[in-house]
């Protein structure tokens, strides 16, 4: 009995319901109606009758036992017969008997005709209600075809037809945040491949002239030195742009499956910063470990080591000589921080809400201009193992990047 939480349905249900009563009220009806009408008649045709034997002279005597009796004898049933009153006669030969059943046949019409009436408009009523719904319906779905959604199905209502009502509008919902999913990730992609293209242009642009500055000077072999150097360079630049690119659209597609353990947070950082010692040497720049020894921390250490390095990396770009870069770490009763500062020129308040977007470099001053890449690799390595990288920052005083891994119970 579902069908009866929609009201339309339970209008509908009623109104039948009520002619299927007065349908079932009209032998009660017909019958008293019948009854009345008959034993008017016979009341009539005995007026008649008597009315008429008295003209004739009938004592009255005579006609009251007549009413009186109940007896049928031959000789009657045969003068009947002989007057044409037999079991089948011809209605016109009793007037009133002609009358009464008019009478009846128009009653029996109009008794008939109210549930039919009432029956006909309801339905009438519900299938053109229902088909302004369905009207309406279709025109939503079309547009949600078209691409708009900003209509919506009628849902207030209760019912199987307002359920269905709302799974559509939901499933619209879910279609136009999938739109906007797929507009955005077409422009996504549309900004990576113009980035990918500009970044790649210049390096590649470097190695033409290089090449064509050796071929055009094979005989000095300071000049072909210089350049191979140059061109070697550029390579470097080109394979840490596609390798971190690869990182990041694997983080993206949901390929990398962080593979958690207990890790000691020293020796963490220590390999973390194994390959970029002989860089800090070369600039006279000091790579600084503090904390306890002892400390772990559960993360996957590979992925892990690749977001400390970009972001001591990072620090290694915007310092001067002499800089000093400080990783430490410590334990709260919720997680554990590892912090990677510096005290270099700091972000700018116009490049701070910018510096987790991927090839954004900032406009501040760097000795060795960077991709992009490494701090939005660095953010999405820690969201995708439940951590977090925050930042703080101010232009001139330095930079700390927190990494925030909760504490595992």
């Amino acid at each position: 009995m579902k069908f009866l939480l929609d009201k339309q349905n339970r209008l509908f249900f009623l109104s039948i319901a009520t002619a299927c009563f007065l349908l079932l009220f009209f032998p009660l009806v017909f019958s008293s109606f019948c009854r009345n009408r008959f034993g008017l008649l016979l009341l009539r045709q005995k007026q008649a009758l008597v009315s008429s034997l008295l003209a004739d002279g009938v004592s009255v005597e005579a006609l009251a036992r007549a009413l009186r009796n109940a007896d049928i004898t031959s000789e009657g049933v045969d003068f009947l017969e002989k007057a044409g009153h037999a079991q089948k006669f011809d209605s016109i030969l009793l007037p009133f008997l002609e009358q009464a059943g008019m009478q009846t046949a128009v009653f029996s019409l109009l008794l008939l005709l109210l549930p039919a009436a009432l029956l006909l408009g309801a339905s009438l009523l519900y299938f053109m209600r229902r088909q302004r719904i369905m009207e309406e319906a279709i025109f939503s779905v079309r547009r949600y075809i078209e691409g708009d959604f900003s209509c919506r199905l009628p849902d207030n209502g209760a019912g199987s037809l307002y359920v269905l009502f709302d799974s559509v509008n939901r499933l619209s919902t879910a279609l136009q945040s999938r739109n906007e999913s797929l507009r955005h990730a077409k422009e996504f992609l549309k900004d990576t491949v113009s980035d990918i293209s500009h970044q790649l242009k210049t390096p590649l642009s470097a190695l033409h002239l290089y090449a064509e500055i050796m071929q055009n000077e094979p005989d000095r072999p300071e000049t072909v030195s210089e350049f191979a150097r140059k061109s070697l360079q550029s390579l470097e630049r080109m394979e840490r742009l596609i390798n971190l690119l690869l990182k990041v659209m694997r983080l993206d597609a949901g390929s990398v499956s962080f593979e958690k353990k207990r890790c000691v947070v020293s020796e963490l950082a220590h390999a973390s910063i194994r390959d970029l010692k002989t860089r800090a040497m070369l600039e006279h720049k000091c790579l600084l470990l503090q904390g306890d020894l002892q400390e772990t921390v559960f993360c996957d250490a590979q992925w892990t080591q690749e977001a400390i390095a970009n972001l001591v990396k990072n620090a290694l770009d915007h310092t001067r000589e002499g800089s000093t870069i400080r990783i430490s770490w410590k334990r709260s009763p919720a997680m554990l921080r590892l912090m990677v500062e510096d005290d270099g020129c700091g972000i700018s308040p116009e490049d701070l809400p910018h510096i987790f977007k991927r090839f954004y470099t900032g406009r501040g001053p760097a000795k060795s201009p960077g991709i992009g890449l490494g701090l939005p690799l660095a953010r999405a390595i820690l969201e995708g193992q439940g951590g977090l990288l925050t930042v703080s920052s101010a232009a001139g005083q330095g930079t700390c990047f927190t990494l925030s891994f909760l504490t595992e119970s």
